[in-house]
């Protein structure tokens, strides 16, 4: 088979193994949010709950009946693309992401466009200056950096920038950070602070074994050199591996959006994530888990499509 053919059925395996993970995924969480302690039913029915009425409300909201039959129709209104309804305001499920996904995708989006840029500029210029004292440096302070949580970290700052100097907002409370994009720096600098530390080093290692391989060595005979023989023939072979740690970066930032979303009081998926875990409301938790999930498995395709396209070949530079 010629390298087409092959690359076409690799990529359709890929393809089986994801669907094969999200159907996974689907199962996990139905069966998590089944062990969640309590249930919608016993948060409607207040602080002194009759046992009584708690079930006519299970009743009512249909939890009364045999998971796996709620189990399956589920999973069977997924396939057509319906996420569920809500035990706690009856609106679909659907509904409340759309109203969160704005925020998070503004927020993540940001996030991506400064830690993608910034994390190959520090690692090929500590590749250029290995072992100098400005490697050493950017080795210790993203050491440094990488110790700090999140949560720590965002307090410090909206405390510094935020409260003490007031150079930026300290929360986005009453603020639209698409007319307001102030409100988002210090929530970008929060969530970049972590990945850039492991993206940076990953590059800059993969900088140092790029620039001693027999391809660019060829390219140096050939006259090629300076900026070119490092962005355009080592870069995009150190790139593979980094590709990789951006998949699992992508699986830290939902998570991390939920911590920094709530830090800084941004309206996004992780504020809806925490008020509906608070509910009880175990479709709307089903639906976000089942969308990160899916999102998870999609940044891992893509992040395996793009090591197999920059993973170093044989060939050299003619």
């Amino acid at each position: 088979m010629d390298r087409v053919t092959l690359h076409l059925h690799w990529v359709g395996r890929r393809l089986l193994l994801g669907l094969g993970q999200t159907a996974a995924v689907v199962l996990f969480v139905f069966a998590l949010t089944e062990a969640l302690p309590g249930d919608a039913a016993v948060a409607l029915a207040g602080d002194q709950p009759d046992p009584e009425r708690i079930a006519r409300i299970r009743a009512a909201l249909d939890l009364d009946r045999p998971a796996a039959e709620r189990f399956l129709d589920w999973a069977a209104g997924l396939l057509h693309g319906d996420l569920g309804t809500s035990l706690v305001s009856g609106r679909p499920v659907a509904a409340y992401l759309s109203g969160g996904l704005g925020p998070t995708v503004l927020l993540a989006c940001a996030t991506l466009v400064v830690l993608l840029p910034l994390s190959a500029g520090l690692g090929v210029l500590c590749a250029r200056r290995e072992g100098g004292p400005l490697d050493r440096s950017l080795s210790a302070l993203t050491l440094a950096v990488h110790s700090v949580p999140e949560f720590a970290l965002g307090v410090l700052l909206a405390t510094v920038f935020g409260l003490w100097l007031g150079w930026l907002p300290p929360t986005a409370v009453g603020a639209d950070p698409l007319t307001e994009p102030a409100v988002l720096v210090l929530p970008v600098l929060v969530l970049v602070s972590r990945p850039v530390c492991t993206l940076s080093r990953l590059v800059r290692a993969g900088m140092i074994d790029a620039m001693a391989s027999p391809y660019v060595a060829q390219a140096q005979r050939c006259g090629v050199g300076g900026a070119r023989l490092r962005w355009a023939h080592a870069l995009p072979n150190a790139l593979a591996p980094a590709a990789q740690q951006v998949a699992r970066t992508c699986d830290w930032l939902l998570s991390g959006v939920i911590v920094v979303e709530a830090l800084f009081v941004i309206p996004g998926l992780g504020t809806v994530l925490v008020d509906a875990v608070a509910a009880r409301d175990v479709p709307v938790v089903q639906g976000m888990a089942v969308v990160f999930g899916v999102v998870t498995v999609l940044a891992n395709l893509g992040a395996d499509l793009v090591a197999r396209r920059f993973a170093p070949r044989a060939e050299v530079v003619a």
